[in-house]
């Protein structure tokens, strides 16, 4: 593809009220200088919140719309060159006993994102996705995976149009809304914490990285990548110890839906993927579109599968505390000495 001139780029992001969204934009404002920027979402209040934060610009344009309305996105993506959709209903919990709605915003408002890109010329899609997509055992996963599956194979229905997709899936963002690491500071305050099982392993980035993963990856994209992080992995015991030290611990019992160890990378997609020293790249294995590998990449012989306990990169408290301590979205006065 064209290499990107951010400075000429019209770009909208969905969901953009949320933790990527606000870091995505700000990071945009800061750094890219887009020549135009459009915040779309459905919750007003979250926008004002955001104008009055300080998320001000000539350039950015805040746009109320639901991804669930196709026309909608039509309106929103008339004359934008780069889309990265990050809107989903994201709680476990939630969408268990929401299933319709989770189905109703995560596959067809995925459907809604392509269809809307192709008919409005959009040059390149960038849509995130999770490690709950790999094997999913829940029903977010599976929404998720469906997701992956449309905007990879969205390329093909694009034909020669000229619009692109693909995907980035990583890991747990520490100091999100929903993350652990705010429940462990609140339950701190009693002196009592709790986990599932203390043989859980997760992945973590800081939603900086996350931020710098996408980015790059959409200037690397040609189109039906699903891009992956090497990133770094941590016992919760671990991080329950680090974030609320000497504290009683008390174990639950594992959740519905949930894993010991999340995956990044199943054992099937492992055979067509290509590594770089920083990420992994999984293509689809029915490519009907060109495609010419980075000339750094190296392509993997050898079935495996790239989980939160099989990592090379492994968090300690010190590890940890660094990573939280190099985000803004931690109250770093709440964080323990150390």
């Amino acid at each position: 593809m064209t290499p990107l001139d951010w400075s000429n780029t019209s770009v909208l992001v969905t969901g953009a009220t949320g933790s990527f969204g606000k870091a995505f934009v700000r990071a945009m404002l800061e750094r890219y200088s887009p020549r135009r920027l459009v915040v779309f979402s459905r919750d007003e209040l979250k926008q004002h919140e955001m104008r009055v934060s300080g998320l001000e610009h000539p350039s950015l344009r805040y746009f109320i719309g639901d991804v669930r309305s196709l026309d909608r996105l039509r309106r929103a993506m008339s004359g934008i060159d780069l889309v990265v959709h990050a809107a989903a209903l994201k709680q476990v919990p939630a969408c268990e006993y929401n299933p319709f709605e989770a189905i109703q915003t995560n596959v067809l408002g995925a459907q809604n994102v392509i269809e809307a890109a192709i008919d409005t010329g959009v040059k390149r899609v960038l849509a995130l996705s999770t490690d709950k997509a790999v094997s999913p055992a829940n029903l977010y996963g599976a929404t998720k995976l469906c997701a992956e599956k449309l905007f990879v194979q969205g390329n093909a229905y694009a034909g020669r149009g000229g619009t692109r997709f693909a995907c980035v899936r990583y890991g747990n963002v520490v100091g999100s809304r929903g993350s652990v690491v705010p429940l462990f500071m609140q339950q701190r305050k009693q002196g009592k914490v709790t986990i599932t099982d203390p043989r859980m392993t997760r992945f973590w980035l800081t939603i900086e990285q996350g931020v710098e993963f996408v980015t790059s990856s959409v200037e690397m994209m040609q189109g039906g990548e699903v891009f992956v992080p090497r990133i770094a992995s941590m016992r919760m015991p671990d991080l329950a110890e680090a974030i609320a030290p000497g504290c009683e611990v008390e174990v639950t019992g594992i959740r519905p839906g949930e894993k010991l160890h999340e995956a990044l990378v199943g054992v099937d997609e492992s055979r067509a993927m290509l590594e770089l020293p920083d990420r992994y790249i999984i293509l689809p294995q029915h490519m009907s579109w060109s495609y010419t590998p980075p000339a750094d990449a190296v392509r993997n012989e050898a079935e495996f599968s790239y989980t939160s306990d099989n990592n090379d990169q492994w968090l300690d408290k010190d590890g940890l505390l660094a990573l939280l301590r190099s985000t803004e979205t931690v109250d770093q006065s709440e964080l323990p000495a150390g």
